[in-house]
């Protein structure tokens, strides 16, 4: 057993014999002004606390990492799980169509397809019967930029020397149609790879290297608002259904609380590009022809990602493409 997975075990035990309330584990400092997944948890918490559930509140690491606190959550071990979204992509392939390059232009586009049109219901549909229910999605900040160590980037043209670190083999299919290549790496040794030269840059939100010291090491952001930034908060369903029905309409209002405030910073948010250029990286805003086909080349890959071809109808009917 790993370290990590061992002491997120007796820390849980532990919770269990001393309390009896609801765990909630962070991905991100207690910052309620710089991380939008603060801002979401903690809302969320407080307004349990408020309401007479009490809800303890740990923070990033405290109980394991992401695959421990999946695997915590669908045993019931722990209840919510501020975590990636590609824990709950783990469960069902659906999910990721939150990630789909220039999908969604906006957060109320995406909010209206996962809560008007339905899609987080049909997420649920098949994370729910492996114990694990998805209560909502968060945003880290303005949607993702290209980030690049070595200079302005404004046009496709521009990406043919860069390699950029990726998520899966989903996203170096998308750097390879942008021109450029791509390297899966961990995220916690992002910052190694862009010093030693493995990764020229990645795809973020512009709050990224000033959240985690990269200012000096990236030169150059794009805004190309490629996707959403977006993680997710997971709970265990067996809690879920062990609920009274005035307690599940509670965790609903938790739910509206925390995505309100969430959206709220979100708002906020426009002054990051002007904090970026004051830490020093020069900020490139692609013309809208640029724009265009950066994103024609990226719906050229839908096929390559993990979804299968009705999944990918099933979200372009939901954001009303």
């Amino acid at each position: 057993m790993k370290l990590t997975t061992l002491t997120a075990a007796i820390t849980l035990m532990a919770t269990s014999v001393f309390g009896q309330g609801i765990k909630l584990a962070h991905d991100g400092p207690p910052d309620m002004e710089q991380f939008g997944s603060y801002v979401w948890g903690h809302t969320f918490a407080t307004y349990l606390n408020d309401h007479g559930m009490a809800v303890e509140e740990f923070q990033r690491g405290a109980l394991g990492g992401e695959a421990e606190r999946l695997d915590q959550v669908s045993q019931g071990l722990l209840q919510v799980s501020m975590s990636a979204v590609k824990a709950a992509g783990s469960l069902d392939k659906l999910v990721y169509g939150v990630y789909l390059p220039y999908l969604f232009t906006s957060t109320e586009q995406l909010d209206s397809a996962l809560y008007e049109n339905g899609m987080l219901a049909r997420i649920n549909e098949g994370t729910t019967p492996k114990g694990v229910r998805v209560l909502g999605f968060y945003h880290l900040g303005l949607p993702a930029g290209v980030f690049n160590t070595k200079h302005p980037v404004a046009t496709v043209d521009d990406m043919s020397d860069l390699r950029l670190r990726a998520l899966d083999e989903f996203q170096i299919s998308l750097f390879d149609a942008w021109g450029a290549s791509g390297t899966i790496i961990s995220w916690p040794e992002v910052t190694n790879a862009l010093q030693t030269g493995v990764a020229d840059g990645y795809v973020g939100p512009p709050l990224m290297p000033l959240i985690f010291g990269q200012t000096e090491i990236l030169s150059d952001y794009t805004d190309a608002r490629v996707a959403m930034s977006v993680r997710v908060a997971i709970a265990s369903e067996d809690w879920y259904q062990g609920l009274s029905d005035e307690e599940r309409a509670t965790v609903g209002a938790a739910v509206d609380a925390a995505n309100a405030a969430n959206r709220e910073w979100v708002g906020k948010r426009e002054g990051i590009l002007q904090a970026l250029a004051g830490a020093g990286v020069t900020v490139t805003t692609p013309t809208p022809e640029a724009l265009a086909e950066f994103s024609a080349r990226a719906h050229s890959v839908y096929a390559d990602g993990p979804m299968n071809a009705d999944q990918v109808a099933e979200w372009l009917a939901a954001a009303g493409q």
